[in-house]
Protein backbone atom coordinates (compact mmCIF):
# COMPACT_ATOMS: atom_id res chain seq x y z
CA UNK A 1 0.00 0.00 0.00
CA UNK A 2 1.41 3.53 -0.92
CA UNK A 3 2.28 5.45 1.93
CA UNK A 4 0.72 9.13 2.61
CA UNK A 5 2.65 12.06 2.17
CA UNK A 6 2.40 15.16 4.90
CA UNK A 7 -0.74 17.02 4.44
CA UNK A 8 -0.57 18.90 1.41
CA UNK A 9 -2.23 22.69 2.00
CA UNK A 10 -3.69 24.88 -0.80
CA UNK A 11 -4.45 28.84 0.02
CA UNK A 12 -7.43 29.82 -1.63
CA UNK A 13 -8.76 33.02 -1.53
CA UNK A 14 -11.12 32.70 1.74
CA UNK A 15 -8.67 30.86 3.75
CA UNK A 16 -6.27 27.75 3.65
CA UNK A 17 -7.37 24.29 3.50
CA UNK A 18 -5.15 21.43 4.11
CA UNK A 19 -5.89 17.77 2.75
CA UNK A 20 -4.07 14.15 2.00
CA UNK A 21 -1.99 12.68 -0.35
CA UNK A 22 -1.49 9.18 -1.87
CA UNK A 23 0.34 7.56 -4.72
CA UNK A 24 0.85 10.81 -6.47
CA UNK A 25 -2.74 12.44 -6.12
CA UNK A 26 -4.00 15.16 -3.82
CA UNK A 27 -7.33 14.97 -1.90
CA UNK A 28 -9.13 17.93 -0.26
CA UNK A 29 -13.03 17.18 0.75
CA UNK A 30 -15.76 18.91 2.12
CA UNK A 31 -14.41 22.70 1.22
CA UNK A 32 -17.52 24.92 1.60
CA UNK A 33 -17.84 27.30 -1.46
CA UNK A 34 -21.71 28.72 -0.21
CA UNK A 35 -22.47 29.42 3.74
CA UNK A 36 -24.88 26.74 4.95
CA UNK A 37 -28.21 27.58 2.69
CA UNK A 38 -30.72 27.30 6.74
CA UNK A 39 -31.73 29.44 9.79
CA UNK A 40 -32.24 32.97 7.90
CA UNK A 41 -30.40 31.58 4.70
CA UNK A 42 -33.12 28.76 3.93
CA UNK A 43 -35.04 28.96 0.83
CA UNK A 44 -32.71 31.76 -0.47
CA UNK A 45 -30.12 31.95 -2.83
CA UNK A 46 -26.36 30.86 -2.45
CA UNK A 47 -24.46 33.10 -0.37
CA UNK A 48 -20.88 32.65 -1.13
CA UNK A 49 -18.46 31.50 1.78
CA UNK A 50 -16.95 33.44 3.98
CA UNK A 51 -13.26 33.92 5.12
CA UNK A 52 -11.68 31.65 7.90
CA UNK A 53 -8.68 32.31 9.94
CA UNK A 54 -5.88 29.41 10.44
CA UNK A 55 -6.28 26.22 8.44
CA UNK A 56 -9.65 23.91 7.94
CA UNK A 57 -8.79 20.19 7.87
CA UNK A 58 -10.52 19.03 3.92
CA UNK A 59 -10.10 15.38 5.01
CA UNK A 60 -13.60 14.01 5.25
CA UNK A 61 -16.51 14.47 2.66
CA UNK A 62 -19.43 17.69 3.36
CA UNK A 63 -22.75 16.68 5.66
CA UNK A 64 -25.46 15.59 2.86
CA UNK A 65 -28.49 17.28 1.58
CA UNK A 66 -31.59 16.45 3.54
CA UNK A 67 -33.05 13.44 1.74
CA UNK A 68 -34.37 9.68 1.91
CA UNK A 69 -32.32 6.95 1.04
CA UNK A 70 -33.60 4.70 -2.08
CA UNK A 71 -36.28 2.54 -1.45
CA UNK A 72 -37.55 -0.61 -2.46
CA UNK A 73 -36.16 -2.39 -5.61
CA UNK A 74 -33.67 0.41 -5.82
CA UNK A 75 -31.88 0.26 -2.26
CA UNK A 76 -30.11 -3.07 -3.53
CA UNK A 77 -28.59 -1.49 -6.24
CA UNK A 78 -28.17 2.46 -5.82
CA UNK A 79 -26.02 3.45 -2.23
CA UNK A 80 -27.24 6.21 -0.31
CA UNK A 81 -25.04 7.87 2.44
CA UNK A 82 -26.08 10.30 5.45
CA UNK A 83 -23.73 12.44 6.97
CA UNK A 84 -25.29 14.66 9.31
CA UNK A 85 -24.86 18.89 9.46
CA UNK A 86 -25.89 21.81 7.97
CA UNK A 87 -22.65 22.90 5.88
CA UNK A 88 -23.75 20.83 3.05
CA UNK A 89 -22.81 23.52 0.40
CA UNK A 90 -19.11 21.85 -0.18
CA UNK A 91 -16.78 20.90 -3.02
CA UNK A 92 -14.34 18.28 -3.42
CA UNK A 93 -11.14 18.05 -4.87
CA UNK A 94 -9.00 15.41 -6.60
CA UNK A 95 -5.43 16.45 -8.38
CA UNK A 96 -2.60 15.01 -9.70
CA UNK A 97 0.72 15.98 -7.19
CA UNK A 98 2.31 17.16 -10.06
CA UNK A 99 -0.70 19.52 -11.56
CA UNK A 100 0.11 22.67 -13.09
CA UNK A 101 -2.41 24.38 -15.43
CA UNK A 102 -4.03 20.69 -15.90
CA UNK A 103 -8.04 20.55 -17.57
CA UNK A 104 -10.51 20.44 -14.75
CA UNK A 105 -13.92 18.34 -14.73
CA UNK A 106 -16.88 19.18 -12.29
CA UNK A 107 -18.65 16.51 -11.59
CA UNK A 108 -22.73 16.82 -10.80
CA UNK A 109 -24.50 13.98 -8.91
CA UNK A 110 -27.98 12.15 -10.40
CA UNK A 111 -30.63 11.32 -8.06
CA UNK A 112 -34.10 12.90 -9.54
CA UNK A 113 -32.70 16.06 -8.25
CA UNK A 114 -34.15 14.76 -5.04
CA UNK A 115 -31.82 11.96 -3.62
CA UNK A 116 -27.29 11.53 -3.71
CA UNK A 117 -24.46 12.94 -2.83
CA UNK A 118 -20.53 13.87 -3.83
CA UNK A 119 -19.67 11.26 -1.10
CA UNK A 120 -20.75 8.08 -2.68
CA UNK A 121 -18.06 5.29 -3.14
CA UNK A 122 -19.00 4.85 -6.99
CA UNK A 123 -17.85 8.88 -7.39
CA UNK A 124 -14.42 8.98 -6.52
CA UNK A 125 -12.20 10.75 -8.45
CA UNK A 126 -8.58 9.05 -8.18
CA UNK A 127 -9.26 7.38 -11.52
CA UNK A 128 -9.50 11.31 -13.14
CA UNK A 129 -6.63 12.98 -11.58
CA UNK A 130 -4.54 9.83 -12.09
CA UNK A 131 -4.92 10.61 -15.59
CA UNK A 132 -3.58 14.14 -15.50
CA UNK A 133 -7.51 15.31 -14.73
CA UNK A 134 -8.08 17.77 -12.35
CA UNK A 135 -11.56 16.15 -10.86
CA UNK A 136 -13.92 18.29 -9.06
CA UNK A 137 -17.34 16.90 -7.49
CA UNK A 138 -20.15 18.99 -5.42
CA UNK A 139 -23.03 18.92 -3.41
CA UNK A 140 -26.36 20.88 -4.09
CA UNK A 141 -29.71 21.31 -2.08
CA UNK A 142 -31.66 18.77 -3.09
CA UNK A 143 -36.17 17.95 -2.84
CA UNK A 144 -38.31 20.86 -1.15
CA UNK A 145 -35.10 22.45 0.14
CA UNK A 146 -33.78 22.51 -3.51
CA UNK A 147 -36.65 22.55 -5.78
CA UNK A 148 -39.30 23.97 -4.63
CA UNK A 149 -41.65 26.37 -6.48
CA UNK A 150 -43.10 28.30 -3.29
CA UNK A 151 -44.17 31.94 -3.38
CA UNK A 152 -41.29 34.45 -2.23
CA UNK A 153 -38.37 31.66 -3.08
CA UNK A 154 -35.95 32.25 -5.90
CA UNK A 155 -36.76 29.47 -8.50
CA UNK A 156 -34.49 26.28 -8.69
CA UNK A 157 -32.09 27.25 -5.42
CA UNK A 158 -30.47 23.87 -6.23
CA UNK A 159 -29.46 24.76 -9.91
CA UNK A 160 -28.20 28.32 -8.25
CA UNK A 161 -25.59 26.28 -5.78
CA UNK A 162 -24.40 24.46 -8.76
CA UNK A 163 -23.73 27.58 -10.38
CA UNK A 164 -22.42 28.48 -7.48
CA UNK A 165 -19.81 25.75 -7.05
CA UNK A 166 -18.95 26.34 -10.86
CA UNK A 167 -18.25 30.10 -9.88
CA UNK A 168 -16.00 28.47 -6.98
CA UNK A 169 -13.88 26.22 -9.78
CA UNK A 170 -13.54 29.25 -11.83
CA UNK A 171 -11.99 31.43 -9.09
CA UNK A 172 -10.15 29.13 -7.13
CA UNK A 173 -9.26 25.71 -8.76
CA UNK A 174 -5.96 27.20 -10.00
CA UNK A 175 -4.94 26.88 -6.68
CA UNK A 176 -5.00 23.31 -6.90
CA UNK A 177 -3.00 23.37 -10.46
CA UNK A 178 -5.95 23.77 -12.37
CA UNK A 179 -6.75 25.85 -15.84
CA UNK A 180 -9.70 27.56 -14.93
CA UNK A 181 -9.86 28.14 -18.68
CA UNK A 182 -10.45 24.30 -19.66
CA UNK A 183 -13.17 23.41 -17.11
CA UNK A 184 -15.55 20.70 -18.55
CA UNK A 185 -19.10 20.17 -16.60
CA UNK A 186 -20.38 16.62 -16.08
CA UNK A 187 -23.57 14.70 -14.65
CA UNK A 188 -25.38 11.97 -15.25
CA UNK A 189 -28.96 11.77 -15.18
CA UNK A 190 -30.32 14.68 -12.84
CA UNK A 191 -26.86 15.87 -12.71
CA UNK A 192 -26.84 15.93 -16.51
CA UNK A 193 -29.59 17.84 -16.48
CA UNK A 194 -28.14 20.54 -14.20
CA UNK A 195 -25.21 20.40 -16.37
CA UNK A 196 -27.27 21.32 -19.59
CA UNK A 197 -29.28 24.00 -17.53
CA UNK A 198 -25.98 25.81 -16.07
CA UNK A 199 -24.54 25.38 -19.23
CA UNK A 200 -27.01 28.04 -20.46
CA UNK A 201 -26.40 30.46 -17.86
CA UNK A 202 -24.24 32.77 -19.95
CA UNK A 203 -21.61 33.63 -17.59
CA UNK A 204 -21.15 29.57 -17.07
CA UNK A 205 -21.67 28.41 -20.50
CA UNK A 206 -19.32 31.28 -22.66
CA UNK A 207 -16.40 30.31 -20.24
CA UNK A 208 -16.83 26.65 -20.04
CA UNK A 209 -14.61 24.09 -22.15
CA UNK A 210 -17.55 21.79 -22.78
CA UNK A 211 -19.76 19.51 -21.27
CA UNK A 212 -20.52 15.97 -20.77
CA UNK A 213 -24.01 14.97 -20.42
CA UNK A 214 -25.17 11.42 -19.29
CA UNK A 215 -28.93 10.20 -19.31
CA UNK A 216 -29.57 13.70 -18.57
CA UNK A 217 -33.14 15.10 -19.87
CA UNK A 218 -32.75 18.41 -20.95
CA UNK A 219 -35.92 20.09 -20.41
CA UNK A 220 -37.25 22.61 -18.29
CA UNK A 221 -41.10 22.72 -17.18
CA UNK A 222 -43.57 25.72 -16.59
CA UNK A 223 -43.85 26.91 -12.69
CA UNK A 224 -46.90 25.85 -12.78
CA UNK A 225 -46.25 22.19 -14.07
CA UNK A 226 -43.03 22.02 -11.82
CA UNK A 227 -44.44 23.15 -8.81
CA UNK A 228 -47.09 19.95 -8.77
CA UNK A 229 -44.95 18.39 -6.27
CA UNK A 230 -45.17 21.13 -3.92
CA UNK A 231 -48.21 21.56 -4.09
CA UNK A 232 -48.81 18.32 -2.96
CA UNK A 233 -46.54 18.34 -0.28
CA UNK A 234 -48.05 21.40 0.82
CA UNK A 235 -51.58 19.62 0.62
CA UNK A 236 -50.47 16.49 2.70
CA UNK A 237 -48.86 18.84 5.37
CA UNK A 238 -52.11 21.35 5.36
CA UNK A 239 -50.31 24.21 4.74
CA UNK A 240 -49.88 27.14 1.80
CA UNK A 241 -47.08 26.62 -0.48
CA UNK A 242 -45.23 29.83 0.56
CA UNK A 243 -41.61 30.25 1.82
CA UNK A 244 -43.03 31.29 5.43
CA UNK A 245 -44.71 28.51 5.73
CA UNK A 246 -42.61 25.82 4.43
CA UNK A 247 -39.26 27.48 6.15
CA UNK A 248 -41.60 26.12 9.24
CA UNK A 249 -41.47 22.72 8.76
CA UNK A 250 -38.18 21.30 9.26
CA UNK A 251 -36.04 19.57 6.30
CA UNK A 252 -36.30 15.84 8.07
CA UNK A 253 -40.85 16.62 7.57
CA UNK A 254 -40.26 18.07 4.58
CA UNK A 255 -38.30 14.90 3.57
CA UNK A 256 -41.02 12.77 4.52
CA UNK A 257 -43.76 14.14 3.33
CA UNK A 258 -42.68 13.57 -0.12
CA UNK A 259 -41.92 9.68 0.67
CA UNK A 260 -45.20 9.51 2.02
CA UNK A 261 -46.60 10.57 -1.59
CA UNK A 262 -43.99 8.60 -3.03
CA UNK A 263 -45.79 5.08 -1.85
CA UNK A 264 -48.90 6.08 -3.43
CA UNK A 265 -47.34 6.87 -6.95
CA UNK A 266 -47.02 4.68 -10.15
CA UNK A 267 -44.73 1.64 -10.91
CA UNK A 268 -43.44 3.92 -13.38
CA UNK A 269 -42.42 7.12 -12.07
CA UNK A 270 -43.74 10.07 -13.98
CA UNK A 271 -43.65 12.92 -11.76
CA UNK A 272 -41.41 14.57 -9.34
CA UNK A 273 -39.08 17.26 -8.82
CA UNK A 274 -38.35 19.74 -12.04
CA UNK A 275 -36.56 22.30 -13.46
CA UNK A 276 -38.74 25.58 -13.85
CA UNK A 277 -38.72 27.82 -16.26
CA UNK A 278 -37.55 30.87 -14.71
CA UNK A 279 -36.07 34.89 -16.47
CA UNK A 280 -33.79 34.65 -13.97
CA UNK A 281 -32.40 31.35 -13.77
CA UNK A 282 -33.74 28.81 -16.51
CA UNK A 283 -35.27 31.53 -19.55
CA UNK A 284 -35.62 29.08 -21.70
CA UNK A 285 -35.17 24.24 -22.05
CA UNK A 286 -31.32 23.61 -21.68
CA UNK A 287 -32.16 21.68 -25.27
CA UNK A 288 -33.14 25.02 -26.90
CA UNK A 289 -29.99 26.80 -24.83
CA UNK A 290 -27.69 24.26 -25.59
CA UNK A 291 -28.42 24.70 -29.59
CA UNK A 292 -26.26 28.28 -29.71
CA UNK A 293 -23.67 27.34 -27.02
CA UNK A 294 -20.42 27.21 -28.74
CA UNK A 295 -18.71 24.75 -26.14
CA UNK A 296 -18.23 20.91 -27.29
CA UNK A 297 -20.69 18.51 -26.09
CA UNK A 298 -20.81 14.93 -25.62
CA UNK A 299 -23.63 13.06 -24.92
CA UNK A 300 -26.17 9.92 -24.59
CA UNK A 301 -28.12 7.78 -23.45
CA UNK A 302 -28.47 3.64 -22.35
CA UNK A 303 -29.88 1.02 -24.35
CA UNK A 304 -32.23 -0.05 -21.54
CA UNK A 305 -32.78 2.80 -19.41
CA UNK A 306 -36.48 1.81 -18.15
CA UNK A 307 -34.73 -1.48 -16.71
CA UNK A 308 -33.45 0.27 -13.24
CA UNK A 309 -37.05 1.94 -12.44
CA UNK A 310 -38.92 -0.99 -13.65
CA UNK A 311 -37.89 -4.35 -12.30
CA UNK A 312 -38.34 -7.61 -14.00
CA UNK A 313 -41.66 -8.25 -11.45
CA UNK A 314 -43.47 -4.69 -12.46
CA UNK A 315 -42.29 -5.80 -16.00
CA UNK A 316 -44.27 -8.49 -15.73
CA UNK A 317 -47.74 -6.96 -13.24
CA UNK A 318 -48.41 -4.26 -15.84
CA UNK A 319 -50.84 -6.24 -18.15
CA UNK A 320 -52.29 -4.90 -21.47
CA UNK A 321 -54.99 -2.10 -19.41
CA UNK A 322 -52.51 -0.57 -17.36
CA UNK A 323 -49.91 0.15 -20.01
CA UNK A 324 -52.40 1.41 -21.90
CA UNK A 325 -53.38 3.94 -19.47
CA UNK A 326 -49.45 4.45 -18.36
CA UNK A 327 -49.07 5.45 -21.91
CA UNK A 328 -51.81 7.98 -22.33
CA UNK A 329 -50.94 9.51 -18.78
CA UNK A 330 -47.48 9.87 -19.82
CA UNK A 331 -48.51 11.50 -22.95
CA UNK A 332 -46.77 8.50 -25.06
CA UNK A 333 -47.59 8.97 -28.79
CA UNK A 334 -49.07 6.16 -30.56
CA UNK A 335 -46.41 6.12 -33.28
CA UNK A 336 -43.97 6.21 -30.39
CA UNK A 337 -45.20 2.94 -28.57
CA UNK A 338 -46.00 1.29 -32.47
CA UNK A 339 -42.03 1.81 -33.48
CA UNK A 340 -40.88 0.38 -29.65
CA UNK A 341 -42.94 -2.63 -30.46
CA UNK A 342 -41.87 -2.88 -34.04
CA UNK A 343 -38.09 -2.68 -32.44
CA UNK A 344 -39.06 -6.05 -30.64
CA UNK A 345 -40.42 -4.28 -26.97
CA UNK A 346 -43.27 -5.64 -26.06
CA UNK A 347 -46.34 -4.63 -23.12
CA UNK A 348 -44.36 -3.19 -20.54
CA UNK A 349 -41.13 -3.30 -22.08
CA UNK A 350 -42.28 -0.77 -24.75
CA UNK A 351 -44.01 1.47 -22.35
CA UNK A 352 -40.61 2.12 -20.49
CA UNK A 353 -38.38 2.32 -24.17
CA UNK A 354 -41.17 4.69 -25.16
CA UNK A 355 -40.66 6.69 -21.71
CA UNK A 356 -36.23 6.54 -22.28
CA UNK A 357 -37.04 7.65 -25.71
CA UNK A 358 -39.25 10.77 -24.80
CA UNK A 359 -37.28 11.53 -21.52
CA UNK A 360 -33.95 11.24 -22.67
CA UNK A 361 -32.95 9.84 -26.13
CA UNK A 362 -35.32 11.88 -27.90
CA UNK A 363 -33.94 15.08 -26.53
CA UNK A 364 -30.29 14.31 -27.16
CA UNK A 365 -30.96 13.73 -30.77
CA UNK A 366 -32.75 16.74 -31.66
CA UNK A 367 -30.21 18.41 -29.82
CA UNK A 368 -27.07 16.80 -31.56
CA UNK A 369 -29.05 17.53 -34.76
CA UNK A 370 -29.54 21.20 -34.37
CA UNK A 371 -25.62 21.60 -33.56
CA UNK A 372 -24.56 18.43 -35.14
CA UNK A 373 -20.62 19.04 -35.84
CA UNK A 374 -20.45 20.38 -32.29
CA UNK A 375 -22.14 17.55 -30.60
CA UNK A 376 -20.77 14.10 -29.97
CA UNK A 377 -23.12 11.25 -29.22
CA UNK A 378 -22.49 7.63 -27.29
CA UNK A 379 -25.19 4.92 -26.37
CA UNK A 380 -23.82 2.75 -23.68
CA UNK A 381 -25.29 -0.94 -24.56
CA UNK A 382 -23.14 -3.26 -22.33
CA UNK A 383 -25.38 -6.04 -20.50
CA UNK A 384 -25.17 -5.92 -16.69
CA UNK A 385 -25.99 -9.29 -15.78
CA UNK A 386 -27.78 -8.33 -12.56
CA UNK A 387 -31.49 -8.41 -12.08
CA UNK A 388 -32.21 -8.11 -15.75
CA UNK A 389 -30.87 -4.25 -15.86
CA UNK A 390 -28.75 -5.13 -18.96
CA UNK A 391 -27.76 -1.45 -19.76
CA UNK A 392 -30.08 0.53 -17.47
CA UNK A 393 -29.69 3.74 -16.42
CA UNK A 394 -26.76 4.21 -14.29
CA UNK A 395 -25.07 1.18 -15.25
CA UNK A 396 -22.52 3.22 -17.58
CA UNK A 397 -21.34 5.53 -14.39
CA UNK A 398 -18.66 3.08 -13.33
CA UNK A 399 -17.82 2.86 -16.76
CA UNK A 400 -16.95 6.44 -17.37
CA UNK A 401 -14.89 6.57 -14.21
CA UNK A 402 -12.87 3.75 -14.90
CA UNK A 403 -13.55 1.83 -12.00
CA UNK A 404 -15.44 -1.76 -11.84
CA UNK A 405 -14.03 -3.27 -8.55
CA UNK A 406 -15.61 -0.62 -6.15
CA UNK A 407 -19.13 -1.39 -4.25
CA UNK A 408 -21.23 0.73 -5.76
CA UNK A 409 -19.66 -0.33 -9.94
CA UNK A 410 -20.44 -4.51 -8.59
CA UNK A 411 -24.00 -3.34 -7.72
CA UNK A 412 -25.21 -2.84 -10.92
CA UNK A 413 -23.00 -4.23 -13.00
CA UNK A 414 -21.52 -7.68 -10.90
CA UNK A 415 -18.60 -8.93 -10.40
CA UNK A 416 -16.98 -9.61 -14.00
CA UNK A 417 -17.85 -6.63 -15.53
CA UNK A 418 -15.27 -5.78 -18.45
CA UNK A 419 -12.31 -3.53 -16.98
CA UNK A 420 -11.39 -3.27 -20.85
CA UNK A 421 -14.41 -1.38 -21.75
CA UNK A 422 -14.18 1.11 -18.63
CA UNK A 423 -10.53 1.69 -19.31
CA UNK A 424 -11.86 2.57 -23.13
CA UNK A 425 -14.75 4.58 -21.74
CA UNK A 426 -13.09 6.24 -19.32
CA UNK A 427 -9.99 7.29 -21.72
CA UNK A 428 -12.57 8.69 -24.17
CA UNK A 429 -13.91 10.69 -21.49
CA UNK A 430 -10.34 12.01 -19.95
CA UNK A 431 -9.86 12.77 -24.40
CA UNK A 432 -12.99 14.87 -23.92
CA UNK A 433 -11.97 16.76 -21.41
CA UNK A 434 -8.59 17.38 -21.97
CA UNK A 435 -9.09 18.29 -26.43
CA UNK A 436 -12.94 18.47 -26.63
CA UNK A 437 -12.78 15.39 -28.99
CA UNK A 438 -13.75 12.05 -27.49
CA UNK A 439 -12.17 9.97 -30.73
CA UNK A 440 -15.35 9.40 -32.57
CA UNK A 441 -16.75 11.85 -35.33
CA UNK A 442 -19.41 14.29 -34.14
CA UNK A 443 -22.66 13.30 -35.08
CA UNK A 444 -23.08 15.12 -38.48
CA UNK A 445 -25.19 13.99 -41.39
CA UNK A 446 -24.85 10.35 -40.96
CA UNK A 447 -25.79 10.82 -36.94
CA UNK A 448 -22.41 9.08 -35.69
CA UNK A 449 -22.91 7.48 -32.49
CA UNK A 450 -20.32 5.74 -30.63
CA UNK A 451 -21.74 2.49 -29.16
CA UNK A 452 -19.71 0.80 -26.09
CA UNK A 453 -20.48 -2.77 -26.24
CA UNK A 454 -17.79 -6.02 -25.33
CA UNK A 455 -16.88 -4.77 -28.75
CA UNK A 456 -17.74 -1.43 -29.18
CA UNK A 457 -18.03 0.51 -32.54
CA UNK A 458 -18.92 3.95 -34.50
CA UNK A 459 -22.32 3.36 -36.43
CA UNK A 460 -25.27 5.61 -37.88
CA UNK A 461 -27.59 6.00 -34.59
CA UNK A 462 -29.54 3.15 -34.07
CA UNK A 463 -33.66 2.77 -33.46
CA UNK A 464 -34.40 6.12 -35.53
CA UNK A 465 -37.75 5.09 -35.74
CA UNK A 466 -38.56 5.07 -32.52
CA UNK A 467 -36.62 8.51 -31.15
CA UNK A 468 -37.96 10.31 -34.28
CA UNK A 469 -41.88 9.66 -33.80
CA UNK A 470 -41.22 12.07 -30.87
CA UNK A 471 -40.12 15.21 -33.23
Amino acid sequence: MPMPHPSPSVTLTTGTVAGTESAGVRRFLGIRYAEPPFGDRRFAAPVPARAWEGVREATGFGPTAPQSPYQGDSATLLSSVEIPGEDILTVNVWTPADADAAPVVVWVHGGALERGTAALEGYDGTTFARDGVVFVSLNYRLGSEGFSVLDGVPRNLGLLDVGAAVDWVFREIAAFGGDPERVTLMGESAGGALVAAAMAIPRIGERAHGAIIQSGPLDASTPERAGRVTRAIAKHLGIPATRDAFAAVSPQRLVDARLELTRKSSPIPVGGFALALDPASVPRAPEKALTDAAAPILLGTNTDEYRLWLSPAAIAALGPLKVAALALFGRIPAGAMRAARADGSRGAEALGQALSDKILRAPATRLAQNRPERTFVYEFAWQSPVRGLRAAHAVEIAFAFGRLSGPDAVALSGEDAPQSLADEMHGAWVSFIRTGDPGWPAFGATRATRVFDSVSQTVPQRRTEVVDAFR
